[in-house]
């Protein structure tokens, strides 16, 4: 199901597609009512007391959210910020609060908070209440939050918005959600303190709903992958040029993981799987004895049957230095100046 709607919403509209229309109407009524309930004040976003950062996107699937989070989390650091982030942990066991570290069980706290604390080194909660989430980390003494795909959670207030595209698929048919990806209107880019576009903007309707704010080209680099048995031996993916792997993606746009491993040369066998999958060790048992590569994501869902012929790439956010600079200026202007107010 999951496959069949996303081919429907980032092709241009047909048939089935026209007749989502009425729901999609419908869903774009309540979403506007709610933000105006949140606008007017008859429902007031909750502050965390520190300054909260918003890492999301406008649509349904892959748009490069968890490497520009860890990437932001990483630079805010080096500015001597103490970093926070806070996430729901989607398709885990339970809906309590729960600290992640690095031996965390995926199925307690989800598979991309385990990445992100993995690869931040960042205190790390997961929450379905997100704002009880945010202030156990400022009770913890952080200095600034960063919540993981939390666009569309306006309860919990926000100091600043990064909304990040896929720019080969943007925003698909353009429609809301059911007869499109959209989770909200376009316009709402408007409100974002920026926008980042992961790759070139290639998909039409990108180019006609640039912000006036202008967009930031963030680049994802694939340059290596890491045996998930121990000693967990690094190659270089030019060494698997020339070879036939499996590829295994369970991510909201395994297209662009295969396009990646292609670009390197490599022949795929590619193997999609839903967003989120929990892998059974029999669906990566293939009957040959080819490498099988997979994204940083599925492999922590992965270590406990792991062997050599399992490896995963790990994927690091890039910017030019100028739009590395701007990204962080305007962050830095958000939080410093919250801070400097004592929070809201």
């Amino acid at each position: 199901m999951e496959r069949g709607l996303s081919a429907l919403w980032y092709r241009e509209e047909g048939a089935a597609a026209a007749l989502l229309r009425p729901l999609a109407a419908l869903y774009g009524a309540l979403l506007a009512v709610r933000r105006r309930a949140y606008e007017s004040g008859w429902l007031r976003a909750a502050s965390a007391g520190k300054p909260v950062v918003v890492v999301g996107n406008l649509t349904v699937g892959g748009s490069g959210k968890t490497p520009l989070a860890i990437w932001l989390a990483r630079a805010l650091t080096a500015e001597g910020l103490k970093v926070g982030i806070v996430s729901r942990g989607y398709g885990r066991r339970g809906r309590e609060l729960r600290t992640v570290d690095t031996q965390s069980h995926w199925r307690e706290v989800g598979d991309e908070p385990l990445l992100l604390a993995r690869r931040s080194a960042c205190p790390t909660v997961v929450a379905a209440d997100r704002v009880a989430g945010a202030r156990a980390l400022a009770a913890r003494g952080v200095d600034v939050i960063v919540a993981d795909d939390g666009l569309q959670h306006l309860q919990l207030a926000r100091d600043c918005a990064i909304v990040v595209i896929d720019g080969a698929r943007g925003f698909g048919n353009g429609r809301l959600l059911p007869a499109g990806p959209l989770r909200e209107p376009v316009v709402q880019l408007w409100r974002a303190d920026a926008v980042v576009v992961t790759g070139p903007c290639q998909h039409p309707s990108l180019v006609r709903a640039l912000p006036p704010q202008g967009v930031l080209t963030m680049h994802l680099i694939v340059d290596e992958a890491v045996q998930l048995a121990p000693p967990a031996a690094a190659r270089p993916l030019a060494a698997f040029r020339g070879q036939r792997v499996h590829a295994v993606a369970g991510i909201g746009n395994p297209e662009r993981f295969f396009a990646s491993l292609r670009a390197h040369g490599i022949e795929v066998i590619a193997h999609a799987f839903p967003d989120h999958h929990p892998f059974a060790a029999g669906e990566l048992g293939f009957a040959d004895e080819l490498p099988v590569l997979m994204t940083e994501k599925d492999a922590v869902k992965c270590a406990a049957f792991a062997n050599a012929r399992l490896w995963y790439v790990p994927v690091t956010a890039d910017f030019s230095a100028a739009d590395a600079r701007a990204l962080l200026t305007r962050v830095l202007a958000r939080v410093r100046g919250t801070a400097a107010r004592g929070g809201q």
